[in-house]
């Protein structure tokens, strides 16, 4: 391939650094690939521009409107992911390991705007938690909420994988309204600017949105400010000399680090050589080995058995890895390609020759030279082993960055528990045994060191994502050494580029700004059924207050006989009473749901489509035969989904005659627009 000119995208315009390019090389060829760099940007105008221009324009937007821009983003990508295959063989991956970077780019930002459309309103504040009653008469309350950072979010990203590494932060930033500064790791950048080109020229993101640096970030930090966030990717080193700097400390810049993890798998005590966890488990870490040619923030690098188990598994292991076909990932067969560069290659052999003084290799030869592939960065999987983990420090403390694993033998369960904790905080951990006894201890005394634990067995192993693949919906992160953050997590992710403020005031005024009525706020009513008003038609807080109806006992008992619900407390008189919660036979809650129903709803067609269910029921007062009850019917919020339908939230409060409060819930509904 010819040798590629990469440019830097900044205030809206690709440009070239002036000067200073370095040189890419291939991780299969050894050969220039590309050049790069970043001279001549003006680092303060591009922050002002994602300010000026980028944020008030996401702003703007809805949560819904950011959603379905995602949506786009990631059809653009899908649509040209060819491209991207095509450059992914030269960071020496494979084509299954360019899948997980590649379509699990895309794929994370379909999650984010699928879940932003469906747990986040079609609004532009984001409610947290329930309102706080804060005065006795109700007019003085308390509601927290999120609202967009008024600054820019960089992102640094390492080289392992450069489209889900730039996605996976991309997403939930730019749902939570911020524009982002990427810079790639030089040497896959070239993967990471092309899936920007891609993005860039579907013409979907307003100006300003996001903007790329080819190279180093010379003085871009010193002008960061309190709204801003720093992302960060890489290693501990790197990530600690960015949190130290002046501005970050003075100024209280956001940083978000994911860096160093010494991961640890576990075969369980009850998994012996011949259950199906054994197996799972030889497997696993042989994947996690060989996927990425190791190179995976997330993979084993420390492999526990019961003492009396760790030859079998030295023996297993060994068999299968002796298996991978290495080799140019383009090749039909190779099930491993390269490195990502030469200095990747001699940095996994420095750390191996680092581990080596305290473990034995059983499998591999880290200087191998693959005959026709010298310039190549190719590797043998490498297996090590200690006898003594307490007295290797090596094997918890240096991480070999590649196709590298130690396996290393533990006493009890306890001492399985020490010893994955001795990693001093990990990204993921695995446990493999079919005892859920032995799960749950490992869960209450490791999950404090450990951001993902995944257990393992013969009844989830089919459908597992595995050990090492890191879910949109789930938090990827991890404390101590794996740098203390947590990014995805669904919605969790998007808030790390939004403020949490707690307001005060009268629920009137409050509900009018979050968009969203609240206990205590105005209830307007009005002569037409709002079950007969569309979406657009309908005003936050209208509300329906119904007439009252009667509940007998005969009503009682004969839902007890409809249903089969016969339950004491509806139809013994005395052991009802002998209830310290009730005076005597009570109406079924769900009697009185669906008398409820009986009230507010208006049977015929119209602009509500379905009933999609109810949340938050409580139920508060007793209801006993002879009671009345009537129902308010208030809409909470709305959310138009798209041109044929969207969502109404109802607060639905059933009411006694002596206008106690019975029962509680948000009903949903599915409206036309």
């Amino acid at each position: 391939m010819k040798t590629l000119k990469l440019l830097n995208y900044a205030a809206d315009q690709w440009v070239a650094g002036d000067g200073g390019l370095a040189e890419v090389h291939s991780a299969v060829t050894g050969d220039v690939i590309a050049e790069t760099g970043s001279n001549g940007l003006d680092f303060k105008a591009m922050l002002d521009h994602a300010r000026k221009v980028g944020g008030p324009a996401l702003r703007a937007m809805t949560f819904h409107e950011r959603a379905w821009m995602l949506k786009d983003l990631a059809n653009a990508i899908m649509a040209r992911k060819e491209e991207l295959y095509e450059l992914n063989y030269a960071t020496g991956a494979t084509r299954t390991d360019g899948w997980i970077d590649i379509e699990g780019g895309a794929g994370t930002l379909f999650s984010f705007s699928s879940k932003g459309r469906r747990e986040l309103p079609n609004g532009r504040i984001l409610i947290d938690g329930a309102m706080e009653p804060l005065s006795k008469g109700g007019s003085f309350v308390g509601q927290h909420v999120f609202t967009p950072l008024q600054g820019v979010a960089v992102h640094i990203n390492a080289f392992n994988f450069p489209v889900w590494g730039m996605l996976e932060k991309l997403g939930p930033t730019l749902l939570a309204g911020v524009p982002a500064i990427v810079k790639p790791a030089s040497a896959t950048g070239y993967l990471a600017e092309a899936c920007v080109r891609i993005m860039i020229e579907a013409d979907i993101l307003p100006k300003g949105a996001l903007q790329l640096v080819m190279g180093g970030v010379g003085d871009l930090m010193d002008h960061l400010t309190l709204q801003d966030v720093v992302s960060f990717t890489g290693s501990a080193q790197t990530a600690m000399k960015l949190q130290s700097h002046p501005v970050i400390a003075r100024k209280s810049v956001r940083f978000i680090a994911e860096r160093d993890s010494l991961n640890a798998s576990i075969l369980g005590p009850d998994a012996a050589p011949g259950t199906p966890e054994f197996d799972l488990f030889v497997k696993e870490v042989a994947r996690e080995m060989t996927v990425k040619a190791g190179q995976k923030c997330t993979a084993i690098r420390r492999a526990m058995a019961p003492a009396e188990h760790l030859d079998a598994v030295q023996d297993a292991l060994s068999a299968r890895l002796a298996k991978v076909r290495i080799g140019d990932p383009r090749e039909e067969g190779v099930t491993m390609g390269a490195l990502a560069s030469a200095r990747q290659l001699h940095d996994v052999r420095e750390q191996i020759a680092r581990l080596h003084k305290q473990a034995r290799i059983v499998s591999g030869n880290p200087d191998h030279v693959f005959p026709g592939h010298e310039k190549g960065a190719f590797m043998e999987p490498v297996l090590l082993r200690t006898d003594t983990p307490w007295s290797a420090d090596a094997v918890h403390d240096v991480e070999a960055f590649g196709p590298v694993s130690t396996i290393m033998p533990y006493k009890d369960l306890e001492d399985a528990i020490a010893l994955a904790n001795r990693g001093m905080g990990s990204l993921a951990l695995s446990l493999f045994t079919f005892d859920n006894k032995v799960a749950e201890e490992f869960v209450l005394n490791a999950g404090a060191y450990h951001g993902r634990m995944v257990i393992l067995d013969r009844t989830s192993a089919k459908e597992s994502t595995g050990h090492g693949s890191p879910l949109p919906v789930l938090v990827h992160g991890g404390p101590g050494r794996a740098g203390g953050g947590e990014e995805m997590g669904g919605i969790r992710g998007v808030t790390h580029y939004m403020q949490r403020t707690a307001l005060q005031g009268a629920p009137e005024m409050l509900s009018k700004v979050v968009h969203q009525w609240l206990p205590g706020a105005d209830k307007p009513t009005g002569d037409v059924h709002p079950f007969r008003k569309r979406i657009s038609e309908l005003e936050i807080g209208y509300t329906l207050k119904t007439e009252s109806r009667t509940v007998t006992l005969e009503d009682v008992e004969h839902f007890a006989a409809f249903t089969g619900d016969n339950f004491y407390a509806h139809m013994d008189e005395e052991a009802a009473k002998a209830n310290p919660i009730f005076d005597g036979r009570v109406a079924h809650g769900y009697l009185i749901l669906s008398f409820a129903a009986g009230l507010f709803v208006d049977p015929a067609p119209g602009p509500v489509l379905a009933n999609t269910g109810l949340e938050t029921l409580r139920f508060q007062t007793p209801l006993y035969p002879g009671d009345s009850m009537r129902v308010e019917l208030t809409v909470k919020s709305k959310s138009v989904r798209d041109e044929e339908k969207g969502e109404v939230r109802w607060a639905v409060y059933v009411f006694n005659q002596k206008d106690e409060v019975v029962a509680t819930y948000e009903l949903m509904t599915m409206n036309t627009p």
